[in-house]
């Protein structure tokens, strides 16, 4: 297996082709929902590797390092190390993406990622203010996700801080397309 896995890694690595390399990462994504992965991910580094190309234009490899990232973050030791990678201010910045399944996955993952410690990153105003938004979405999918989020894992002081500040301004993160 881990030879296998590191055959994927290289090969993203070498590519050059855009669809090659998309179709490595949902194939690592693919085997980050496996716990019994974890340890040969984590050797390989590709909790990096799927950090570094949140930030990439090409929104489906976003898509996919976000699902993989979402995929490894139930793991404790792959929590810990996103959180102190600075994971997540580039999760955060997945949710003004267009793409649904992006959006998603960054709900989920910043779920996921929340500790007593990381609390005050992933429930920030910015991001309390933009679930509230997502839960007038017309999509329910989004919109019961970030309802629980904001019932869950807000308190009901933030939530109200958000409420009263998004009144004021119409400045915000766009909606993902249906």
């Amino acid at each position: 297996r881990l030879e296998y896995l590191q055959a994927l890694v290289t090969e993203f690595q070498v590519t050059d082709s855009p669809e090659a390399k998309e179709q490595v990462l949902a194939n690592l994504a693919n085997f980050a929902y496996n716990p019994q992965n974890y340890e040969y991910l984590r050797q390989l580094q590709v909790l990096d590797l799927f950090l570094d190309m949140l930030t990439e234009d090409n929104e489906t490899l976003v898509e996919f390092a976000i699902g993989g990232l979402c995929n490894l973050c139930l793991d404790k030791t792959n929590k810990e190390y996103i959180l102190e990678a600075n994971g997540v201010e580039p999760i955060i910045n997945c949710l003004s993406s267009s793409n649904e399944e992006t959006v998603v996955s960054a709900v989920t993952t910043l779920m996921f990622l929340t500790t007593p410690q990381s609390r005050h990153q992933t429930t920030a105003l910015p991001v309390v203010e933009c679930m509230l938004r997502f839960s007038l979405s017309a999509n329910r999918r989004l919109s019961n996700l970030a309802s629980l989020f904001l019932e869950d894992y807000c308190t009901p002081a933030q939530v109200e801080e958000a409420r009263n500040l998004s009144k004021h301004t119409a400045v915000g993160i766009p909606l993902p397309k249906d």
